[in-house]
């Protein structure tokens, strides 16, 4: 089984449900007493979300580029970044340290592609929604990617970071978020990717219309492949 180093805390809320899945499959894969080999680094995010509000982004690329270091010299075999809004960062991490980055876009667009879907809409922060890094990387797998109006990001962005952040996840959120996915819907698109791993914990596909891609799920999933391949063949 090889290890992954995951860097974490941005926030906890969604990293512990990275840890549970990641365990959970293992065992489902495995059976018996088998769990998850991982190093999870988790940082404070108060300092890591001012810089990003901030837009001090070289600062923070050093601090995950020097973990992904540490976690590299700890044994990890390839690193992952809970988190959407930080895979911005994920170029500085590649300059500083010679593991793959298991990069959450790429899990999303294969299992877009394996529907047979080309116009998804891309929910997250406003940095995922706004700046071209997330965006540019579903596109290069063909994928055609819209956002919703400026008032809807505002008020997902709202959601993400002042609720689902700090471990509220409030019914009528939940009733907004599912509005804005139905004007997309009526707008033309054929998917909606939760480009925010902490939007797992307050929409869910049953509640929806249309496929709903879910990028901490989707992202677990392919890290447990990655984990177990040599195991699972043999």
């Amino acid at each position: 089984m090889k290890t992954i180093g995951m860097i974490g805390g941005m926030s906890w809320e969604s990293t512990q449900i990275y840890y549970r899945m990641l365990n959970e499959l293992t065992r489902r894969h495995l059976g018996g007493l088998h769990s998850a080999s991982c190093i999870i680094h988790s940082v404070d995010f108060a300092p890591v979300e001012k810089m990003q509000s901030d837009g001090n982004w070289g600062e923070a690329g050093k601090l995950l580029a020097s973990i992904a270091v540490n976690l590299e010299q700890a044994g990890a075999d390839a690193i992952v970044i809970t988190s959407n809004t930080m895979h911005k960062l994920a170029p500085e991490i590649g300059k500083a340290c010679s593991l793959p980055l298991l990069h959450i876009g790429d899990a999303v667009a294969e299992n877009v592609k394996k529907r047979e879907i080309g116009r998804v809409a891309l929910l997250g922060t406003r940095y995922t929604m706004e700046e071209p890094f997330m965006k540019e990387r579903l596109e290069e797998h063909g994928l055609e990617v819209f956002t919703p109006d400026s008032n809807d990001r505002d008020l997902i962005n709202h959601i993400i970071f002042q609720e689902l952040c700090v471990g509220k996840v409030r019914d009528i959120s939940r009733k907004r978020m599912l509005q804005v996915i139905e004007k997309l819907y009526d707008e033309g698109i054929h998917g909606i990717v939760l480009g925010c791993t902490e939007l797992h914990m307050l929409v869910k596909q049953e509640e929806l219309n249309l496929p709903l891609f879910d990028s901490t799920q989707l992202h677990v999933e392919s890290i447990a492949e990655y984990m177990l391949e040599g195991v699972l063949a043999g």
